[in-house]
C-alpha cells in the first residue's frame, strides 16, 4: 500500500487535532462515551452508512453487519462511527421508493460532509438504497465501499422453486384467472421469501449490485453472495479492513469512475438482462461523477453481447444458485473481450487483476458468450412520436410476437381506474389492444412509481393471454416482465406525447428497428398536446413539492437539477 496520506492530513483531524477551543469539545466528547485518544486522533474514522430498519425484510441482518464492518475497521486501526440512514424498504414505502432515492442521496453526502468522516462503508442493497448512496458519497467524494445486503434464499412451494417478484407476478395471473386456490396463494406467502435478504432473482437489488462490481465500488464476487452465507459476514469484515488502506491511498470515487467504468456497468447491465431500472440509476450516478451519459450509450451496447446470466424473470435459474456458479466474478470474466479490464477499483487494482482467478461452474447458469440465451442485449431504447425523449422494453421478458405490433389504445389517467377497468369482466379488450398508463412519470407519481407492469384484463386471462403491449411513463420491478413499454420521455403529466393518446388510436411498436409511434399526423399531435391541461391533484408540500419541482426526466436519470455535477462541496466551517 502507498500512503498518500498522513495522520496530520486527515480529514477528521480538522475535529480531533486542533488545538483550538472547538475541538477540545469535539475531543471531550467522544472520551464522553468511553473511547480513548488513541481510538480517533491520528486514525482513520470510518462512516458506516447503514439503512438497517425494523421495517426492511432486505436489510434484516445489516444492523449484524455493522458490527463485523466496525471489527475489520479496528483490526486495521481505523475508528468506526455507524450513521444511520433512510431505509426504503422497497415493499413498504408507498407511493414507491423512487420519491426517496434523491431524498437518501442528499443524506448520505450530508451525513459525510457535517461529520469527521475520512471514509465511508455504505451499507445497502434493497433497489434505491444502492444509487441512493453510492451518489450521495460520488458528490462527497471521500474513500468510499459500497457493502451489498445480498440475495436471499430460493422459495419453495409445493415442490417448485419460487423467485421473488417474477412467480409472484405469474402465479397472480393464474390465481385471477381461477387456476389456483386462495390456500395455494398463501402456502406461497409462507415459502417465497424464507430469509433476510433482497430478491434473488435478477430483480433492480441484484442488478445493482452486478452494475456497482462493474463499475469498481464494491469488493471483487461481493455482490452475488447469499445474505445467509457465513460468506456474506467475512466480505464485511473484509470491506472495513480495505477501507482505512483506501483513507491512506486517498481512492476516493472519482479516481475509480471512468467513462469506462460506466461503459463496464452497460455492458453487464445488458448481459445480465438486468432490471429497466437500472438504467435511470447509472445515468444518475454516471452523472454525479461528470459523466454525461444518455440513452444513445445503452443503445450502442445492447447489441454488442448477448445475455448470458440464465436467471429469472428472462431465464431459468436464481442468484443463489448464480453465486455458485461462480458469481460475478465468473460472469465477468466471461465478457472479458467486451470490458474495459484496465480500470482502478476499490482494491486498488484492475478488474482484470480482480477477477484472474475467476472460473465458471455451471455454464447453463453462467452462459459462454457464443451460448446466450437472448443473442440481443437485454434491454432496448425505442424512440417515436410517442417517446421523443425515448422510452425502454425488456424484449427477453416479453412474447416475441409482441416485439413486432399494432393495436388499438386503451388509455387509462391514473392506477386506480386502471385497477378497476382490468378486474371488470365486461371490459371491451382483446389482446391486440395496447395498454397505455400516464401520469405515473418522475412528476406526475410523483415519484414514478412500478405501475409499467399492468396487470392483464381478468376477461383476457381467463381466455389463456399472458402478455400484451403495455405502455406508461412509469417504471417497474426487475422482477416482473412481459411486453412493457416504460419511461417515455417525456411524461404526459408536463405535456409529453402521452398526453396526447386517445381510446381507440393506433399504436406501433417495433422493437427490431427501435421505433414507436402513435398513429396520427403531426398536426393533429400537435393540435391536441396545445389543449392539453394537467390532470388536477392536491396541493403539493415538504418535500414531494421540492421533489415536482426539481426532478428531471427518465431519460436523465430522476436527479435533481441542483444536484448533478461535480461542482466542489465547500467543508463544514469549525468555529
Amino acid at each position: 500500500m502507498t500512503r498518500k496520506k498522513t495522520p496530520e492530513s486527515l480529514r477528521s483531524q480538522r475535529w480531533f487535532g486542533a488545538s483550538d477551543l472547538r475541538a477540545f469539545g469535539h475531543r471531550s466528547r467522544t472520551l464522553q462515551m468511553g473511547y480513548r485518544y488513541e481510538d480517533f486522533v491520528g486514525r482513520p474514522v470510518i462512516g458506516l452508512i447503514n439503512t438497517w430498519s425494523d421495517i426492511n425484510p432486505c436489510h434484516t441482518h445489516l444492523r449484524q453487519r455493522a458490527e463485523e464492518v466496525k471489527r475489520g475497521v479496528w483490526q486495521a486501526g481505523g475508528f468506526p462511527i455507524e450513521l444511520p440512514a433512510m431505509s426504503l424498504a422497497e415493499v413498504m414505502v408507498k407511493p414507491t421508493t423512487m420519491l426517496y432515492r434523491n431524498f437518501l442521496a442528499m443524506e448520505t453526502e450530508e451525513l459525510l460532509r457535517s461529520h469527521p468522516i475520512d471514509g465511508a462503508v455504505l451499507l445497502g442493497g434493497c433497489d434505491k438504497t444502492t444509487p441512493g448512496l453510492l451518489m450521495g458519497a460520488i458528490s462527497m467524494n471521500v474513500p468510499a465501499i459500497f457493502l451489498p445486503a445480498g440475495p436471499l434464499l430460493r422459495g419453495n412451494w409445493g415442490g417448485k422453486v419460487l423467485g421473488s417478484g417474477s412467480d409472484v407476478w405469474k402465479y397472480w395471473a393464474e390465481k385471477q384467472a381461477g387456476r389456483i386456490t386462495e390456500a395455494d396463494w398463501q402456502e406461497m406467502e409462507a415459502g417465497i421469501a424464507r430469509s433476510f435478504g433482497t430478491c434473488m432473482t435478477m430483480g433492480t437489488a441484484s442488478t445493482m449490485a452486478g452494475i456497482v462490481e462493474a463499475m469498481g465500488m464494491m469488493l471483487p464476487g461481493a455482490g452475488s453472495i447469499p445474505a445467509a452465507d457465513s460468506g456474506h459476514s467475512r466480505m464485511a469484515m473484509d470491506c472495513g479492513s480495505r477501507i482505512v488502506d483506501m483513507v491512506w491511498e486517498d481512492l476516493t470515487p472519482k479516481s475509480i469512475l471512468t467513462r469506462n467504468s460506466f461503459h463496464n456497468a452497460i455492458v453487464a447491465l445488458m448481459a445480465m438482462a438486468g432490471s429497466t431500472n437500472g438504467i435511470i440509476h447509472v445515468l444518475a450516478m454516471a452523472r454525479r461523477a461528470g459523466i454525461n451519459l444518455t440513452l444513445d450509450d445503452f443503445e450502442a451496447l445492447s447489441n454488442e453481447v448477448g445475455v448470458i446470466a440464465n436467471l429469472r424473470p428472462s431465464g431459468d435459474w436464481l442468484m443463489e444458485d448464480f453465486h455458485y456458479a461462480g458469481g460475478f466474478k465468473a460472469f465477468f470474466k466471461t465478457l472479458m473481450p467486451h470490458l474495459k479490464l484496465d480500470e482502478l477499483t476499490v482494491t486498488g487494482k484492475t478488474m482484470r487483476d480482480n477477477i484472474a482467478d475467476a472460473k465458471v461452474w455451471n455454464e447453463d447458469v453462467i452462459r459462454p458468450l457464443d451460448n446466450p440465451i437472448a443473442k440481443g442485449g437485454g434491454i432496448a431504447v425505442l424512440r417515436g412520436n410517442l417517446a421523443p425523449g425515448g422510452c425502454i422494453i425488456k424484449p427477453t421478458a416479453a412474447e416475441p410476437r409482441l416485439l413486432k405490433h399494432t393495436g388499438p389504445a386503451i388509455v387509462f389517467d391514473s392506477y386506480d381506474a386502471m385497477s378497476k377497468a382490468v378486474n371488470d369482466e365486461s371490459l371491451d379488450v382483446t389482446p391486440d389492444h395496447v395498454m397505455v398508463l400516464r401520469n405515473a412519470g418522475p412528476v406526475g407519481g410523483p415519484g414514478m412509481p412500478e405501475w409499467g407492469m399492468l396487470p392483464i384484463p381478468k376477461v383476457l386471462l381467463k381466455q389463456g393471454v399472458r402478455d400484451m403491449v403495455r405502455i406508461s411513463d412509469a417504471r417497474m420491478s426487475g422482477t416482473s416482465y412481459g411486453a412493457c413499454i416504460l419511461h417515455v420521455a417525456p411524461e404526459s403529466y408536463v405535456g409529453g406525447p402521452l398526453a396526447a393518446v386517445k381510446n381507440g388510436d393506433m399504436i406501433t411498436v417495433d422493437v427490431p428497428a427501435r421505433t414507436i409511434r402513435l398513429e396520427i399526423s403531426d398536426e393533429e399531435l400537435k393540435t391536441r398536446l396545445a389543449a392539453f391541461t394537467p390532470k388536477p391533484r392536491p396541493e403539493l408540500r415538504g418535500y414531494v413539492k421540492l421533489h415536482a419541482e426539481h426532478v428531471k426526466q427518465a431519460d436523465e436519470g430522476c436527479d435533481y437539477d441542483f444536484l448533478e455535477g461535480t461542482a466542489p462541496i465547500p467543508e463544514p466551517e469549525i468555529h
